[in-house]
């Protein structure tokens, strides 16, 4: 048994093998943020190029919190919330309802965040497909070229 198997880790997960994966790592809970991250997820499907989206901390947060559908700008900037409604911009639920709907995109969850966040998930329940820590994640996304963090 070597090292790793004796602390207890599992074998990597395979990786996907495509050469023309996105990758998006959103932290952040700002809406304009997850939106940003959420579009260009869009643009690469759109491209049919397969997307995985890693959420950490307030991202994360936003998501189990299921606040996907009020645009919130903070007080600074009401009007940037109204002018995204009267122009018809998709909401948070409606993008990921969109990459879902592909079969393209991958949702992730970081179990550090989960657990710091004091959220109770469990495996198979709720919005994502992955339950991953760091060691697992920098494994599936090595080689990656095309990364954003937001």
């Amino acid at each position: 048994m070597d090292a790793r198997a004796r602390r207890g880790y599992e074998r990597p997960l395979p990786v996907p093998t495509s050469d023309s994966r996105l990758v998006v790592f959103l932290h952040s809970g700002d809406y304009d943020r997850v939106h940003q991250g959420l579009s260009i997820a869009a643009a690469a499907v759109a491209q049919d190029r397969p997307v995985e989206l890693y959420f950490f901390w307030w991202a994360l947060d936003r998501l189990l919190r299921d606040s996907l559908d009020e645009p919130d700008f903070g007080p600074a900037h009401p009007e940037v919330a109204d002018r995204f409604e009267r122009r018809g911009m998709p909401t948070l639920r409606t993008l990921l309802g969109h990459l879902r709907e592909t079969g393209l995109c991958t949702l992730v969850g970081c179990t550090g965040s989960v657990l710091a966040l004091g959220h109770e998930v469990r495996a198979g329940e709720g919005p994502l497909d992955l339950w991953l820590g760091w060691s697992a994640i920098l494994h599936r996304t090595a080689g990656v070229s095309d990364r954003f963090y937001l």
